[in-house]
């Protein structure tokens, strides 16, 4: 199940970045008192003191042999296999480095900004909030750093970083579901690739390849059709040896509707090879949606849309491309 990660410095909004996050995705948010409520409910006041005042005390023995670390890292790994949650602190971007359906997020602001929320919610003085702002910077990452042997300020870690100095709590929870989408959709595509053996090519730039595609591409944007260029390739024929001899690598991918398009505005001997590929996906790749869009209905989907504001070089798509 996806899960968020969520690290924040103090006075940069994270707390309110991840409630409004938790409503928004009616995931539950594991705060540090949540989860010593649900996962340590046989640790003792003191057990429970020491960890709040001392990072390394979670590399201590906590029962049958497994440090304070190593049963919060199963028992949220458990957790996540049955339920989606909103991970707030405690090392939480390490403890699911390299797990492919989290995402790790880090909110931050400048110090003269999260300098006037600190003095305006405490009510301190400049002095006592520039003391309070240093000691829980140095006391989280002193934390990462003593816990996992990482630098909780590095950028590396994270999928996103997000500055309330420039932005609202609502635009970064905007800006974390657009994230969270693409992603679940890229490890959707990822996983059925691995399952299909095809190949994969999400992490590349798109570059079309003739005006055409480009032009149905701006169509797509037009009607505000999410859209994904050339995901991956299909193989559908071998020699004896395994190796791919012929391979089909659609055009677009239409994740609303499961749905792979192919361009089509070339000579029929083109279009007869590219049905003869198609035919081949369909047989190989059960459940795969592919359809073909013929000039013909190219022309005409322009034509409708020229009215809204199409761009002119969408009236006629360049015929002379190559397969």
């Amino acid at each position: 199940m996806p899960v968020i990660t969520i690290s924040r410095q103090m006075g940069s909004l994270g707390d309110e970045v991840a409630s409004a996050l938790s409503r928004k995705l009616s995931w539950e948010c594991i705060t540090r008192d949540l989860l010593m409520e649900r996962f340590f409910p046989d640790s003792s006041a003191d057990q429970r003191n020491r960890l709040a005042e001392s990072a390394r005390f979670y590399l201590s023995e906590y029962k049958d042999g497994k440090s304070f670390r190593d049963v919060l890292s199963e028992s949220l790994k458990e957790m996540a296999r049955t339920e989606s949650a909103i991970l707030l602190g405690f090392g939480s971007q390490l403890l699911f480095s390299g797990n492919e359906n989290a995402i790790h997020v880090r909110i931050i602001a400048p110090d003269e900004i999260r300098l006037s929320r600190i003095r305006k919610q405490f009510h301190l003085t400049e002095e006592a909030a520039q003391a309070l702002l240093s000691g829980t910077d140095r006391k989280h990452k002193r934390f990462v750093s003593h816990v996992f042997s990482a630098d909780s300020t590095d950028e590396t870690l994270y999928h996103l970083i997000l500055n309330t100095g420039y932005m609202s709590v609502d635009e970064c929870v905007a800006a974390i579901l657009a994230t969270l989408h693409e992603h679940e959709l890229r490890v959707r595509i990822n996983s059925e690739t691995k399952k299909e053996g095809s190949s994969d090519h999400q992490t590349t730039t798109p570059v079309f390849k003739n005006p055409s595609e480009e032009e149905f591409a701006k169509i797509l944007d037009m009607y505000h059709i999410e859209w994904k260029y050339e995901p991956k390739t299909f193989p559908v024929e071998w020699d004896s040896e395994g190796n791919i001899t012929l391979a089909f690598s659609p055009d677009f991918y239409l994740p609303r509707f499961d749905t792979y398009l192919e361009l089509t505005t070339m000579n029929q001997k083109y279009v007869t090879k590219k049905n003869r590929k198609l035919k081949k996906v369909k047989e190989l790749y059960p459940g795969t949606n592919i359809k073909i869009v013929y000039k013909k209905d190219f022309l005409e989907l322009a034509e409708r849309l020229r009215g809204f504001g199409a761009p002119e070089s969408a009236q006629e798509p360049d015929s002379s491309t190559t397969e």
